[in-house]
């Protein structure tokens, strides 16, 4: 039996071009980007005014709580720093610049260090809170404190947060 292949038949009716068919998807991509677009930063500004609602007013005044964090371990391999010799530090470098109060927690921390080594240790996370106007005169200060630490017990670095908020006593 001999196989004919089919060809196809030539129509008489004009067919429609293949792109009509995904102009439909396109423009209901289309509309949602678009939708996305306006509706996100919408979104995000609803978040916001949840946060900080034109009717509440701050209490207090404007402060700056900057969070020092002091690890204990030596890179060097010698003892780790005693609880002694933090509150010692803090007694002599800390508390006469900040004789209006001070916060310490301790901790557990770790960070990667230069080797690509995660680093585990107990750790102090001090907690300063000064007007906002004394913001750039106790900066200098502050920095002075970390690297007195570091100096003082070969430490790689202080880390250090600062945050503007307000406060009410």
């Amino acid at each position: 039996m001999p196989t004919t292949a089919s060809t196809p038949r030539p129509s008489s009716r004009p067919r429609a071009p293949r792109s009509s068919g995904r102009r439909v998807p396109v423009a209901v991509a289309g509309a949602v980007v678009a939708v996305l677009a306006v509706g996100a930063p919408a979104a995000y500004a609803t978040l916001d005014s949840e946060q900080r609602s034109p009717t509440q007013t701050p209490r207090g005044a404007s402060y700056i709580e900057t969070r020092l964090f002091f690890g204990t371990e030596r890179p060097d391999g010698g003892a780790d720093v005693t609880d002694r010799q933090f509150m010692s530090f803090i007694d002599r470098h800390v508390t006469p610049e900040f004789p209006s109060g001070l916060t310490i927690q301790e901790g557990r921390g770790q960070w990667r260090d230069s080797k690509g080594v995660i680093e585990r240790e107990r750790s102090y996370e001090l907690i300063l809170l000064y007007p906002a106007s004394e913001a750039t005169s106790r900066d200098a200060r502050i920095d002075q404190i970390r690297r007195a630490y570091e100096r003082a017990h070969a430490q790689d670095s202080v880390a250090r947060l600062d945050d503007r908020t307000f406060a009410d006593f």
